[in-house]
């Protein structure tokens, strides 16, 4: 069961909630899925969504193709608790300008979400598991691109946005930070 840590309404009427928890058990309505460019959702985050959401995910992902760093795509939510799946490339640590690629990532996420005039989305710790990016600086570029979506778009759909995260020490990361 996924539970909320802290939250803070970040401008008004949008609030921000930190959730330690499982994002495919998120009941809102998008997930954040990070992906890599070619879609193809076989382990971590990517591969518990298409696990829990089923094969239609991952059929919808295949006819999309590619998406490049920092770009977001959007797919139903099979059998998930969330609508909506919006896949989002985040860089491989090293690869370069990846604080840069990794805000554009966020920022499309939730662009997507206000195209699709949705109310609440969860996003995970996009780039912090295999892709390498240091935790700190994550939550650092993560909650810096929300921020700055909220001031920017006040009057978007988004009223809920979560950042889900799995494990203790992602989790403390962000709320250092926040």
């Amino acid at each position: 069961m996924n539970v909320v840590v802290i939250e803070k309404e970040i401008i008004p009427g949008i609030t921000l909630k930190i959730v330690k928890g499982d994002i495919t058990e998120e009941r809102v309505d998008a997930i954040v899925n990070a992906a890599n460019s070619y879609l193809k959702h076989g382990g971590g985050v990517a591969g518990a969504i298409v696990r829990k959401g089923g094969q239609i995910i991952q059929e919808e992902s295949d006819r999309i193709g590619f998406v490049a760093v920092g770009e977001a795509a959007i797919t139903t939510g099979g059998r998930l608790p969330a609508r909506f799946v919006i896949h989002t490339v985040g860089p491989r640590w090293g690869e370069g300008n990846e604080d840069e690629k990794l805000y554009q990532a966020v920022i499309n996420s939730l662009s997507t979400a206000n195209e699709y005039k949705l109310g609440s989305i969860s996003l995970p710790a996009i780039s912090s598991g295999i892709f390498g990016f240091p935790k700190s600086r994550c939550a650092e570029v993560i909650l810096k691109g929300i921020l700055k979506f909220a001031r920017e778009n006040s009057n978007s759909s988004l009223r809920e946005i979560r950042v889900c995260l799995f494990d203790e020490a992602t989790l403390n990361e962000f709320l250092k930070i926040f």
